[in-house]
């Protein structure tokens, strides 16, 4: 049977017309996205299960639901198959907002303010889904942390023909295991992973942390609380004023006064540098591997936001790698072949 066969079989089994699936949008892994259009109309997830699995996606958002916070609600799941049907929350994401002229600062606290309230929970080690199995959310250790970071040098120096020694790779590890310790400031969280303004919707109806719909956190680990700040507010894809970037890491220090504002504001530079180095290897990764050229347009972006925060004293050991290493005049430039 084909999956188009299977996909209208599951969207049949769950009562729903399969003369009503329409392409929704795919993203950067090997999921795909289908409306279902009716009333009310469905989000139909196309996960193939020998690349992706639904069972994380269902395990966060109903945690997250659990807070009373807005994550895709499931209506129907093939775990086999690798289909899962839930709640549409509709085309308002934060991009589309933003672009018809929405107020920034509107949108950026009340992102803010749902991870207030996510972080104000201690992750959960287990996740039993309703009807389902359980499942264990990973932790963001050093090792995942590290294996981020050399994507930079697996994809994009390789790609930049850019040839470095064993030697010199074992330094870059080196620099980025002797500062993974500073990033943990406070307890640790659950860490959405991808929580920018794509992933990020505006909800009719509702009200307080519940108007903020959340998509895209299926690879969420337990980690440091930072992460998912950098992920809002150094953002290739809307470029956040840094006016309202620091008003928001004030509003997030203002509503958690436990923590150090110093050791935080430290973490949060070192967590972009590592956030902004991966990207710059996932961007490349997507174009060479997955023929997916529409992300290394970002990169020169990336490098911009990388280099500011280079800045940082603590991360004095990868700014002195990347200027020996990576010419800066190439850091702006499109990849080799790209043609962009």
């Amino acid at each position: 049977m084909s999956r188009a066969d299977k996909m209208a079989r599951f969207v049949a089994g769950a009562g729903l017309d399969p003369a009503n699936i329409r392409p929704l949008a795919a993203d950067a892994s090997f999921r795909q996205y289908f409306r279902v259009t009716g009333q009310p109309s469905h989000v139909l997830m196309d996960a193939p299960p020998d690349k992706e699995d639904i069972i994380p996606f269902m395990a966060i958002a109903q945690h997250l639901n659990n807070l009373g916070l807005s994550a895709p609600r499931s209506i129907a799941h093939n775990f086999e198959d690798g289909f899962l049907l839930s709640e549409d929350m509709g085309d308002d994401t934060f991009t589309r907002l933003l672009d018809k002229g929405a107020a920034e600062a509107d949108l950026y606290s009340a992102a803010i303010d749902v991870l207030v309230r996510l972080h104000a929970e201690p992750p959960p080690p287990t996740i039993t889904i309703n009807n389902g199995p359980d499942f264990s959310v990973p932790p963001y250790d050093d090792a995942t942390l590290l294996g981020e970071v050399c994507l930079l040098t697996e994809w994009y120096l390789p790609t930049c023909g850019i040839n470095i020694s064993d030697d010199r790779i074992a330094e870059f590890k080196a620099h980025w295991l002797s500062i993974f310790d500073a990033c943990r400031v406070g307890p640790k969280v659950l860490v959405l992973r991808d929580y920018h303004v794509d992933n990020l919707m505006m909800l009719a109806g509702r009200t307080g942390n519940a108007q903020v719909g959340l998509l895209d956190f299926q690879d969420a680990l337990i980690g440091p609380a930072a992460y998912d700040l950098v992920s809002l507010l150094h953002d290739c894809r809307h470029h956040v004023p840094p006016k309202i970037e620091a008003a928001m890491l004030d509003r997030y220090l203002a509503a958690r006064p436990e923590l150090d504002s110093t050791a935080f504001q430290r973490a949060y530079t070192i967590m972009g540098a590592q956030r902004q180095t991966k990207i710059i290897g996932i961007f490349t990764r997507l174009w060479k591997r997955d023929n997916k050229p529409a992300y290394v347009r970002m990169i020169p972006y990336l490098w911009d936001l990388l280099d500011r925060v280079l800045a940082e004293p603590a991360l004095a050991g990868i700014k002195t790698w990347m200027d020996a290493n990576i010419p800066r005049d190439m850091r702006r430039k499109p990849l080799p072949g790209s043609d962009i």
